[in-house]
């Protein structure tokens, strides 16, 4: 049985520290602290391997562009004979408070141009998702830069998160996603000021 997870991001130095980019920061974190193979170029991304709790993972980070990260991410699938349901996206979430993590299966892509192409791709949107909130800028407006705007000195909550989030990461791939999500508020709690 083998995992495919997909960080959603934009490839290239200008984007590494963008807000929609934290899917793939996700990735590295995961690769590092679980001692994944290195990072070769496959399935339109970069690919790393290694096993997490006893489970296979496959940890891919789409260089497709977000809006067509579903091709990627369909070639990676389709190569490991997995169903969508054996698929976990890891993306940013507008309407989570930054540093909350939610995970559910299937839903709509709520404005996600690279859930959107997933869906697109799978004929289904039937896969998982690991939100990271990023939080909302407050109006619409200003939405498409604060996505692609870098994360900021004070967004000291970011490295902790993904710490947690790769921490937290055998229970994901025993399919505890209830008890992820509760390790990884656990372990991102702010102690008194």
């Amino acid at each position: 049985m083998a995992l495919l997870w997909v960080g959603l991001g934009n490839p290239g130095q200008e984007h590494a520290k963008q807000r929609h980019n934290i899917g793939f920061m996700a990735m590295d974190a995961i690769a590092r602290r679980h001692g994944f193979s290195a990072w070769r170029k496959r399935f339109k991304g970069l690919v790393a391997e290694g096993a997490i709790g006893g489970t296979k993972v496959l940890a891919l980070k789409p260089e497709t562009y977000m809006n067509a990260s579903g091709d990627s991410v369909q070639q990676a699938a389709a190569f490991l004979k997995l169903a969508p349901s054996d698929v976990w996206a890891f993306h940013d979430e507008l309407d989570l408070a930054p540093g909350k993590v939610r995970v559910k299966k299937g839903g709509g892509a709520a404005g996600h141009n690279g859930l959107r192409d997933m869906q697109r791709a799978f004929g289904s949107p039937d896969f998982w998702r690991v939100r990271l909130g990023i939080g909302h800028p407050g109006h619409k407006d200003r939405v498409h830069g604060h996505v692609l705007g870098n994360f900021a000195k004070v967004d000291t909550w970011v490295e902790p998160l993904l710490d947690a989030v790769a921490d937290a990461a055998p229970l994901l791939a025993g399919g505890k996603a209830e008890d992820f999500m509760t390790r990884v508020a656990l372990l991102t709690q702010q102690g008194p000021a």
